[in-house]
């Protein structure tokens, strides 16, 4: 027997509602600025994985450029062309393609395109996972319930 706060057992992803634009500190942002995704592992009641559908508009990006301590993560790509920067270079990504980013590969993806990109963006959840930002004074750590808290790389608040 189910009850009215037991998660459900399938739903359409493109109904799932969108996470806010993002939870960096207002100077970063404009870094969200096009983008839109839907978690959809938590509408399951999963704990251990994080899987979001991402919408990018044209010359949008995912994220900063960043790197887990802790966390793999994988990018599958459901329409338009992508492009994936990482320490080794620029890939381009169409549709079909998937990226596997292991533990401590500085990354972003960004749509270089006219059209928008659909991305389904997988990870682990690892508890006391710190990202790093390679390109900017900002630093995120994991706490409890798996949020982040930003700082600068120092460690002082935002």
């Amino acid at each position: 027997m189910t009850t009215p706060t037991d998660p459900p057992v399938a739903t359409l992803a493109s109904e799932m509602p969108p996470r806010p634009p993002t939870a960096f500190p207002p100077e970063f942002a404009r870094c969200a600025f096009g983008r839109e995704r839907r978690p959809l592992a938590q509408a399951f009641g999963l704990v251990g994985v994080r899987v979001a559908l991402t919408r990018l508009a044209p010359e949008a990006r995912a994220v900063l450029r960043h790197a887990h301590s802790r966390e793999e993560e994988f990018i599958y790509v459901l329409e338009g062309c992508a492009t994936l920067h990482t320490d080794r270079g620029a890939v381009r990504l169409t549709v079909g393609m998937c990226a596997g980013l292991p533990v401590g590969t500085a990354h972003d993806v960004t749509n270089e395109g006219e059209v928008d990109v659909v991305l389904l963006e997988v990870g682990s959840r690892m508890p006391g996972d710190e990202v790093t930002y390679p390109d900017a004074d900002l630093k995120a750590v994991q706490v409890s319930g798996g949020r982040y808290v930003f700082t600068r790389k120092d460690g002082t608040p935002y």
